[in-house]
């Protein structure tokens, strides 16, 4: 006896839709009881003509209510209300022939209405409890007192009809935000591996072609050179693929040491100067990862756009910082293009800041700021909002070349 729902995705949404119409069908048949027990009020009540005309209207009650049933179902919210007013007026009907035993079939109006309008559920239990109890008695030529039974069936059925009826709703609603919670796991899961295939691929492609340019320069002067860098591609290209795999399947790793010993090779072969450090114990365990990953965009961003002469990587406990002494400003993926997005979104999540932008008078300068080790994220806003000033961040200290 409630509203039909929209259909839940999965088996999760089956089983809870079998479960749900399983129940529903078994409250609604279970209701049947009540025009029943009113076709034993008329049989006690009236006889020859008036007897027919109570089952008759029994009988057209019972018809209504299934229409309505059905309706309900369907999620046909207005043909359903006009049915349910059909129906009371068929309990109507059925008064003077069942007389106080007609209340059962305001058991069953009252507990459409108790679904169908859950605002009027209130006013309509009452109103039918009152009636149970008070009109059989007022009525004298019934010759009955209040139908205390009659009340109590009212009153206890519908508001057992309208707790299933709120369960109901708030199961769909739980089944309903498990699949947008899925949802948007699975979207969250294609943006990592969208922005881990840029990060990857472009640093792992970057320093391919750099090196088969640089192949093709040797190949004449000092083939065994040239050799040796195209050696190198290849391991490159097995490297890309390993990562690209790791990366899909979500167990793909990135350390600072790592992407410092891969960043100095790549700026050999582009012809850069590598002032980067040797030693990355400064730097905390768990920031190391997200300095690898910004050591990889940032010396990618480099080779392909700064066509600069010399490089240099600055670490520190809480900070990394890139600079080049290459074209500076307007050099396109060096301000806001994908790679730094998607560096921006992972510095974002462990409470950092990125800052990139010209030097003078040339060059451009990447610089990554997280806060201290077991340091939350807003514990720099809190105490920004009491007036103190957050901690400086410490300025990095260049490594050996």
């Amino acid at each position: 006896m409630t509203h039909g729902g929209t259909a839940d995705a999965g088996a999760d949404g089956d089983s809870h839709r079998w479960a749900y119409g399983w129940r529903r069908v078994m409250l609604g048949t279970g209701m049947l009881v009540f025009p029943a027990l009113t076709v034993g009020g008329v049989a006690h009540t009236a006889s020859g003509t008036a007897a027919v005309a109570g089952y008759t209207s029994v009988g057209a009650f019972v018809v209504c209510y299934v229409l309505t049933s059905v309706a309900m179902a369907r999620g046909r919210q207005r043909r359903a209300e006009l049915l349910a007013a059909a129906l009371t007026a068929l309990f109507m009907a059925a008064l003077p022939f069942a007389h106080a035993d007609a209340f059962f079939l305001a058991t069953v109006v009252v507990s459409c209405v108790a679904v169908l309008r859950p605002g009027w559920a209130t006013a309509a239990v009452l109103t039918g409890t009152l009636g149970a109890v008070l009109l059989p008695w007022a009525v004298r030529p019934w010759h009955s007192g209040p139908g205390w039974f009659q009340a109590l069936a009212l009153l206890f059925t519908s508001l057992t009809v309208r707790v299933f009826s709120e369960i109901a709703t708030t199961n769909r609603a739980l089944v309903a935000a498990r699949a947008e919670v899925a949802r948007l796991a699975s979207e969250a899961e294609r943006n990592r591996i969208a922005r881990d295939l840029h990060d990857l691929l472009g640093h792992s492609l970057t320093a391919i072609t750099v090196k088969s340019r640089l192949a093709q320069r040797l190949a004449e002067k000092d083939p065994d050179a040239s050799l040796a860098e195209m050696a190198a591609v290849e391991n490159l290209s097995r490297q890309a693929l390993a990562d690209v795999r790791a990366a899909v399947s979500g167990y793909r790793e990135v350390t600072l040491a790592a992407e410092l010993a891969r960043g100095r090779e790549l700026l050999r072969a582009a012809g850069v100067v590598a002032d980067l450090p040797s030693a990355t114990d400064s730097v905390a365990q768990a920031h190391r990862e997200l300095f690898g990953w910004v050591v990889r965009e940032g010396l990618t961003n480099v080779v392909r756009h700064a066509r600069a002469t010399r490089c240099t990587v600055l670490v520190a406990d809480t900070a990394v910082e890139i600079r080049d002494d290459g074209r500076g400003g307007g050099v396109s993926g060096q301000g806001n293009g994908k790679g730094l997005a998607g560096l921006r979104e992972r510095v974002a999540v462990a409470g950092g800041s990125v800052e990139a932008g010209p030097l003078s008078p040339r060059g451009w300068r990447l610089r990554v700021s997280v806060p201290p080790e077991g340091r939350r994220p807003h514990d720099r806003v809190r105490e920004g909002r009491e007036g103190r000033a957050a901690p400086e961040v410490p300025e990095a200290r260049e490594g050996n070349s």
